[in-house]
């Protein structure tokens, strides 16, 4: 196992009514700003409950981030928090809500571009504090310090860290109304943060693996109901908890960790505007073809642990493996090859241009180049 050094502060409040307890949470005297996404939070409920939790309290409201949250949008937002005197972020939604207001809460503070903040990767000054009330299932943005953000001029997307949310709330009743693609992807976003922090090496730490393969066979079992039963309680409870503890940190103790599949994804997202779970669920087979004997061990641990997938030759396991990873994210009803998406040969070309611009080299081995990447996506064509 390797040395890490382990820390999550987010408080996390979990289970029905418990949006509730939301003025509980925030520190009397603080000028809030609380932000949304397009508005299903007036039509699943979720508003009402959060305006009765703040009733007597000085906020404003935010409107209209993103899926994969927009600079652009993000930088009047900061104007706002900035002439308002903001000095709480309450983010009220799914992930990229989140991101977007983690974004926002790092640039309050920082005099130039908060664009600036993404492409360094580093925070400047102050990070105003922030909670949320997670609506949406996928990113775990609601335990971690992450956030990925758009720009729309230059079509790019990265990743940042950010800060932890002082608390989460996450009340599994507000999924009810989720539209079914939006649960498929993010199960599938689940799926690849899991595999990101496991499908690297065997033998590093048998705990982590357990740990990951038990969210894997979660998913793979639920998902089915998460589909079809879209107000059980217990079954999107699972669901959610399983999102939160994909990307927390707890899973990542001592392993390495990928993430090749990530930054490919991204690019698919910043080009075309694919959801960025199904991007993730076109790339990963793909990048199990064409690493599979870098991974070979870990292939045939996932298969038999996750599938039960044993006799044949390795190779014959290897590839029954990956297409039970394949057959899975079809039975979520996405689609899993580029030119299912309307995507083409010019889009591979760009995005190996942009990973040799950068001198990228991803994965627990760091060579995931530009080449390589490219051959990982002609593998789903």
């Amino acid at each position: 196992m390797k040395n890490f050094v382990f820390r999550n502060p987010t408080k996390l409040i979990f289970g029905k009514g418990t949006i509730a307890s939301l003025g509980r949470e925030i520190p009397e005297g603080r000028k809030i700003m609380v932000t949304f996404g397009g508005g299903s939070a007036k039509t699943n409920g979720v508003y009402d409950q959060v305006a009765a939790a703040l009733a007597g309290r000085d906020y404003i409201e935010f409107w209209g981030i993103e899926s994969n949250p927009k600079i652009e949008t993000l930088r009047e937002a900061v104007k706002i928090c900035k002439r308002e005197g903001v000095d709480f972020l309450l983010s009220v939604g799914g992930g990229s809500v989140l991101d977007g207001t983690k974004l926002i809460a790092a640039a309050i503070r920082y005099d130039g571009d908060p664009w600036d903040l993404v492409l360094d990767g580093r925070l400047i000054g102050e990070i105003v504090p922030f909670g949320d009330v997670m609506t949406m299932p996928a990113t775990a943005s609601e335990m971690n310090l992450n956030a990925v953000i758009s720009n729309k001029a230059t079509k790019e997307k990265f990743g940042m860290r950010v800060d932890y949310p002082r608390f989460s709330i996450l009340d599994p009743q507000t999924t009810f109304t989720l539209p079914e693609y939006q649960r498929a992807c993010g199960m599938a976003d689940t799926f690849i943060h899991v595999m990101e922090q496991y499908m690297t090496v065997t033998g590093e730490s048998p705990l982590m693996d357990r740990w990951s393969e038990g969210i894997l066979q979660t998913l793979v079992e639920i998902a089915p109901k998460v589909l079809a039963e879209k107000d059980d309680y217990d079954v999107m409870a699972d669901y959610m908890l399983c999102a939160t503890m994909g990307l927390n940190g707890f899973i990542a103790m001592g392993v390495s960790e990928d993430w090749a599949t990530h930054k490919i994804g991204h690019e698919l997202t910043a080009i075309h505007g694919i959801t960025h779970g199904h991007t993730l669920a076109i790339v990963f087979p793909g990048l199990l073809r064409v690493l599979k004997e870098q991974k070979k061990s870990k292939i045939l641990q996932y298969g038999e642990r996750v599938w039960n997938i044993t006799g044949g030759s390795e190779d014959e396991c290897i590839d029954r493996t990956i297409a039970a990873t394949e057959n899975f994210f079809r039975s979520l009803g996405l689609k899993i090859r580029l030119s299912e998406m309307g995507v083409g040969a010019d889009t591979i070309a760009e995005i190996e241009r942009r990973f040799n611009e950068r001198g990228a080299a991803y994965g627990e081995n760091g060579n995931v180049t530009g080449e390589v990447a490219r051959r990982i996506l002609e593998e789903v064509m």
